[in-house]
């Protein structure tokens, strides 16, 4: 009699593997742990039981909540990832090591979701670009460039020297802007808080005087009664327009574009601003180059890297010339947005075939300028800054100790 087959197949086993962290006892009866990346927790149960492992407590891995991953977090990762390779070191291992070693738990979960991609046949850079928040299109562009030609260690290695260039003259912009802005808040603060409670109890002396007030203390005690009738108003006013100003900056590209254009033409600051756009550039420009990337297609990360709007625009200008036949040096000059200097060297580079040697120079070169003209600025804006604070801060307290002078006087 005929029977219907029964089908042997096996249920399809989920694709996508955690990791479970399991105690135990061993044929010893010892008492062990340790963690497993498997598909199921049944799977895990049977593959200790294989080694001889009775288990007692089985459960998903639980990732604590930690940092937000910072630009630094990636480029540490990306230089480790690279060393491990160099070394030999397969790459889910080098996955594993790296992300069981980071401090950061948001950085070690990011890892082992990469890992888990890679593990089922994805390639790298197709895993990294599931991630568009942490490994931009220039990261992505790389690591397929390195996978298609072999050469992966030495791409990741040129990405970690780019983000480590990139994070240090991003520093060194932040720094030069940090210390000025953080005094003029605290001599703010610091003013606030004479004219809210100090100017008013010399008021209150100065009325048993009888006599007329110099002009400099009547004003500052007019600043004085505006502070303590409308103080909220103006620190509501001055936080929630700083607030609004940063989500409109971020959010509006219409804002961005006439920020950025603003930050060029900066009386002190924008020429720093200006030679550390240039230094990205040319920087983004010779990785992406030095990586076999053609010239073209290289453009579309490069203006984006480059952090300002008016070198983005520039730079799809130029992109939209060069892929017309169009040199990338008189594309470079029609944009007009780049020193003299610049152009020449990427000519020079065009005539002898090593633009990306080029560019790296005049990056480097651009670098040290941005190194130099912050360290002239801190030595600069120190005594400028220590004026503005003698000027205000020694302005009241001359306006409202006036008074007694003139008092003495007469006595």
């Amino acid at each position: 009699m005929a029977t219907a087959a029964r089908s042997t197949t096996p249920a399809r086993a989920p694709t996508t593997e955690v990791i479970f962290v399991w105690e135990g006892k061993d044929k010893a009866g010892k008492a062990v742990r340790g963690e497993m990346r498997a598909n199921s927790e049944s799977i895990v149960n049977v593959t200790l039981r294989r080694q001889g492992i009775i288990t007692t407590k089985v459960k998903k891995k639980s990732f604590r909540s930690g940092k937000r991953i910072t630009d630094k977090d990636i480029s540490l990762f990306t230089r480790q990832l690279a060393t491990m390779m160099k070394a030999g070191v397969p790459l889910l291992q080098s996955f594993d090591i790296v992300a069981k070693g980071h401090a950061n738990p948001s950085v070690s979960k990011l890892i082992q979701d990469i890992r888990a991609d890679v593990e089922t046949g994805t390639s790298l850079n197709q895993a990294f670009r599931k991630f568009p928040l942490y490994f931009d299109a220039l990261f992505c562009n790389l690591v397929g460039a390195g996978e298609q030609a072999g050469i992966l260690e030495d791409l990741l290695t040129r990405l970690a020297i780019y983000k480590e260039k990139t994070i240090a003259i991003k520093g060194k912009i932040k720094s030069a802007l940090f210390y000025p802005i953080s005094i003029l808040v605290v001599a703010f603060v610091v003013t606030a808080v004479i004219m809210i409670w100090v100017v008013p109890a010399f008021k209150e002396v100065f009325k048993s005087f009888g006599a007329d007030l110099p002009a400099p203390t009547l004003i500052v005690m007019g600043i004085s009664d505006f502070f303590v009738k409308w103080w909220y108003l103006i620190f509501g006013g001055l936080f929630g327009g700083i607030y609004l100003f940063f989500q409109s900056w971020r959010r509006s590209l219409a804002v961005q574009r006439a920020m950025d254009r603003a930050l060029l033409k900066a009386p002190i600051f924008g020429a720093v601003i200006r030679k550390a756009t240039i230094a990205r550039w040319t920087r983004t420009l010779a990785t992406m180059f030095a990586a076999g990337v053609p010239l073209v297609e290289s453009l579309d990360s490069v203006g984006g890297a480059s952090g300002n709007a008016v070198y983005l625009d520039a730079t799809k200008k130029i992109q939209a010339e060069v892929s017309t036949g169009t040199s990338l040096t008189v594309a470079m000059q029609n944009a007009d947005v780049f020193p003299n200097m610049v152009t020449q060297m990427v000519s020079i580079g065009e005539e002898s075939g090593s633009l990306d040697a080029m560019l790296g120079k005049v990056a480097d070169f651009y670098e040290q300028e941005v190194d130099e003209a912050v360290e002239s600025l801190s030595s600069l804006m120190e005594p400028l800054i220590m004026v503005i604070l003698g000027v205000i801060i020694g302005g009241l307290v001359i306006a409202m100790y006036l008074p007694i002078f003139k008092l003495g006087s007469v006595v």
